[in-house]
């Protein structure tokens, strides 16, 4: 069952109360701390991806030579190893409904297009931006993702506040109480 999204709140008023979440019930609170650490770190790559998506967009737009990109040197960060091999893990943690099918990244980051080519380019173009409008897409479900594991950690440290101390290390508990 995926929580409501509360209505927007106005500047002063208190933040609602964060309640429990089915959805979460199996996980302990450290593997929803490590959930989220994956979404985040997700988060983090999907943006980049956009980033690069992007800029390479700028470059078809734009005309500039397709041969002043040196694609070599750039292949490894968008190999297919690392192209939504983070996404399957989320999945598996907690299906994201909300995300739709990525592009093929690395398909997108290789294609040449003759500068002369202007339906290529045109259509290049146009792929880019889908690309970039699915990853959109993706990162807004990371974040309503994100936020839902946050208010269920806060659910459950108001629940029970000595939650919170587990989240510090040993090594200074250890220290802060010699």
């Amino acid at each position: 069952m995926q929580a409501q999204t509360p209505p927007p709140r106005r500047k002063g008023e208190p933040r609602p109360v964060p309640i429990r979440n089915e959805a979460f019930e199996h996980l302990s609170v450290p593997e929803l701390r490590e959930y989220r650490q994956a979404l985040t770190a997700e988060e983090g790559n999907v943006s980049y991806w956009r980033r690069i998506m992007q800029a390479r967009l700028d470059v078809v737009v734009s005309g500039s030579a397709s041969r002043e990109l040196n694609t070599e040197r750039l292949r490894p960060l968008l190999t297919s190893e690392r192209v939504g091999s983070g996404r399957r893990a989320l999945v598996e943690i907690l299906p994201i409904e909300q995300a739709p099918p990525l592009p093929s990244l690395a398909e997108l980051w290789e294609r040449q297009v003759d500068e002369d080519d202007t339906a290529g380019r045109e259509a290049f173009a146009r792929d880019l931006r889908i690309a970039e409008g699915q990853l959109s897409t993706y990162r807004a479900a990371l974040h309503s993702r994100i936020g839902e594991v946050t208010g269920e950690l806060i659910a459950r440290y108001r629940e029970t506040p000595s939650l919170c101390l587990s989240a510090l290390p040993r090594e200074r508990a250890r220290r802060a109480s010699a």
